[in-house]
């Protein structure tokens, strides 16, 4: 089930893209067309949280789910940013985008390195922090297309305030973490090297010994035994 719902977040990209494009027939002015693709966008994001904790929770935690989770996460965040730097780029600038995709690269890097090396690197607050200040974003960025403000009674939302408050936290937010997950990283990395570098010293130590002891003792032959001659 874990990999099954890992699976329909992948499929829900090409619909992500569907309903932000040009072609989606119900372009009302009710804002149809932004509340469809908000609600993908919303799914999409719930089954992230979803499938993890099943996988968790049944210890159903397999090779294929560790390769499509970060998969799916990636394929969902990088369609959603290219899409909205063409579709409201008042708000979605295009270093923005290059900035957080970037970083998503670049944790899946380090997370693959330290796979190879035998660790791994949990998740921090801030990535967390980050992930759902990016939902508000998104979503925010979205409904911005057709709103500027919505009203709750006579009570004023501000759209457009939440949409760029949110994407530039964002932005600050994919920096810190970024450098966040990079230390964590580093320390880990610079401790199994240094475990790595001790213990090919050990056995540098352990493989050289006995032979310094034969040839120690061979010099030592003739000289407790004068009357023997060397060969």
């Amino acid at each position: 089930m874990p990999n099954s719902i890992t699976l329909t977040r992948i499929a829900s990209v090409p619909l992500l893209i569907w309903a932000l494009s040009p072609r989606f027939p119900w372009q009302g002015a009710h804002g149809e067309q932004e509340i469809v693709a908000s609600a993908i966008f919303i799914l999409a994001s719930v089954t992230d949280g979803l499938d993890g904790y099943l996988a968790r929770h049944r210890g159903q935690i397999t090779t294929l789910g560790m390769l499509l989770d970060p998969l799916a996460d990636k394929l969902m965040v990088t369609a959603a940013f290219i899409l909205l730097v063409a579709y409201n780029p008042q708000v979605m600038k295009p270093w923005i985008a290059v900035l957080v995709i970037g970083r998503e690269f670049l944790v899946s890097g380090l997370r693959s390195i330290a796979s190879g090396e035998g660790f791994t690197i949990q998740a921090s607050d801030l990535g967390k922090l980050k992930t759902v200040v990016q939902i508000v974003a998104i979503v925010a960025v979205i409904l911005n297309h057709r709103w500027n403000t919505w009203f709750l009674g006579l009570f004023p939302i501000s759209v457009r305030l939440i949409a760029i408050t949110a994407t530039y936290w964002m932005a600050i937010l994919s920096i810190i973490s970024a450098a966040d997950y990079f230390v964590g990283f580093w320390n880990k990395i610079d401790h199994v090297s240094g475990r790595r570098r001790a213990s090919v010293l050990s056995r540098g130590r352990k493989t050289m010994v006995p032979s310094e002891v034969a040839s120690r003792g061979e010099d030592r032959t003739p000289a407790s035994h004068p009357g023997v001659s060397r060969l």
